[in-house]
């Protein structure tokens, strides 16, 4: 088993999310070498997540964990998907964006996903896993928590946006809340 996973990415507020999600685990996670750039030529996000994982556990020869995440909205054929981060170029451009080409549809239906891989030294994955969240894109942004598009995804069962709940809750019906949720099994099990 391994004391310490390099998280591939350059996201210091990921690593604390991971930490937190992973808080049962007496293991360390750190950020992977800024000057370590990964091409994500995946075409879905579980595909980005093992390149990613892969990369950084053999360049570094270390344990990695990695994820890739998005929005899929059903009437835009599952876009923006893996290109959700660059989508425009700040959050209020994506979310105008979304909002303009969703604007004479019906079909508001849309899913975040979360891709999860672990890969070892050798860069091999041993764990792969996947959640997902419901929901759909409403009109106008709600909320003020969150990022991304998270004022504009409506999560019916609860009747918020992700950017109107309480972390706790949006830890648990969040597609990366999920992933670490069946993740966290398989490290139990390895």
């Amino acid at each position: 088993m391994f004391t310490k996973l390099v998280v591939a990415s350059s996201n210091a507020g990921k690593v604390r999310e991971m930490q937190e999600l992973l808080r049962d685990f007496d293991f360390e996670l750190a950020l992977k070498p800024p000057e370590l750039d990964i091409e994500e030529t995946g075409k879905t996000f579980m595909e980005n997540a093992i390149i990613k994982a892969s990369y950084i556990a053999t360049t570094l020869k270390q344990w990695s964990i990695a994820d890739d995440s998005g929005l899929m909205v059903n009437a835009l054929n599952g876009q923006p998907g893996i290109y959700s981060a660059r989508y425009g170029k700040t959050d209020f451009d994506r979310i105008n964006r979304l909002l303009t080409e969703l604007k004479y549809s019906v079909d508001r239906s849309a899913q975040f996903v979360c891709a999860i891989a672990i890969a070892n030294p050798e860069g091999e994955i041993v764990i792969q896993t996947e959640g997902i969240c419901e929901g759909e894109i409403l009109t106008e942004t709600r909320g003020d928590n969150g990022f991304g598009y998270d004022p504009i995804f409506f999560v019916p069962e609860v009747n918020q946006t992700f950017a109107q709940m309480p972390s706790e809750l949006k830890e648990k019906l969040s597609h990366r809340g999920k992933a670490f949720a069946n993740l966290i099994p398989l490290l139990k099990s390895f």
